[in-house]
């Protein structure tokens, strides 16, 4: 990606992908390099295909399926050729239609070069890389990202290798790519692991729920540890603190204690209005009961 929307700058996703929200009728256009990182000249394909979210999922359609974005979408070259360790750059229009319904839509940008078959082989590789699209449609403001960390099981497996599964609700209403750590201290003699990276991978539709795991070495001791959930998906981040015993091998753990939970920022704002409209009713309260335990003040005629 060598552009994205100014107000979106300081979006990894937006800087990976092309993630936009956009009233119907609108058109807009965005860059991409394609770079040869071999030693040979390659040809490479550039294409709109479809994409859609599978479970907790981002799924690619075969070859090139076609949706509804992609029929909104054009490149305008479809093919580039390329020198080795060369580059070439492809612009990428997108028409939203002025009858476009409310919704996201998804899809991905291709390059597809094909290597020729081994010697005495018939099989022909294709290679392709990509850039994701996620669209929303609809007027006015664009709905808003979030999601929760749910519940917290480790688990051991057969082998001894310990893990922590972590439930993840998106509770947005745009599709959110799961990306984070967890970091393990408190541990026996106050020992402290990680942070170890969760599985990428997964991405969750507005109000879907998954899972993402992450695995430890097998020689970490079962604990009891304090496991700090950090996740996030571009701008959105959120944060769970757990108590966990890891069992032994080929068992699952007990749901781990929340210890705390930062919550999201609409929830905390909640929290923030509340508390200030308490403290002003206490406030109030207290002036009402000074004014009436306070004695009448003795008039003094004028002159006197």
């Amino acid at each position: 990606m060598l552009e994205a929307p100014t107000d979106r700058r300081d979006d990894p996703r937006a800087l990976r992908y092309i993630v936009d929200h956009l009233p119907p009728g609108t058109t807009i256009k965005r860059q991409l390099l394609i770079v040869n990182r071999t030693a040979e000249s390659r040809r490479a394909d550039v294409y709109a295909a479809a994409a859609t979210l599978d479970g907790s999922s981002f799924t690619f359609g075969e070859g090139r399926a076609a949706n509804e974005l992609t029929s909104w979408t054009t490149v305008d070259r479809g093919s580039v050729e390329l020198e080795p360790w060369g580059e070439a750059r492809v612009r990428v229009t997108i028409t939203v239609p002025p009858a476009a319904s409310r919704g996201e839509r998804y899809g991905v940008i291709w390059a597809s070069t094909n290597s020729a078959p081994r010697t005495g082989g018939e099989v022909k590789q294709i290679h392709r890389v990509g850039v994701r699209m996620y669209l929303d449609i609809g007027p006015g403001g664009e709905p808003a990202s979030d999601f929760a960390i749910g519940d917290l099981r480790p688990a051991r497996g057969p082998e001894g290798k310990p893990s922590v599964t972590v439930q993840v609700t998106n509770t947005g209403g745009r599709a959110v790519d799961l990306t984070g750590a967890i970091l393990l201290s408190d541990g026996p003699a106050g020992s402290r692991a990680g942070p170890f990276p969760v599985g990428q991978g997964v991405t969750l539709p507005p109000g879907g729920a998954g899972q993402v795991v992450a695995t430890f070495p097998a020689e970490l001791p079962n604990g009891p540890w304090k496991a700090e959930v950090n996740l996030e998906s571009g701008l959105v981040k959120r944060s769970l603190t757990a108590q966990i015993r890891f069992p032994d091998p080929g068992r699952a753990g007990r749901e781990g204690r929340v210890v705390s939970r930062v919550p999201s920022p609409w929830a905390l704002g909640a929290v923030v209005s509340a508390l200030l409209l308490v403290t002003g009713l206490a406030v109030l309260v207290r002036r009402r009961r000074r004014s009436a335990a306070a004695p009448p003040r003795e008039r003094v005629p004028a002159g006197r």
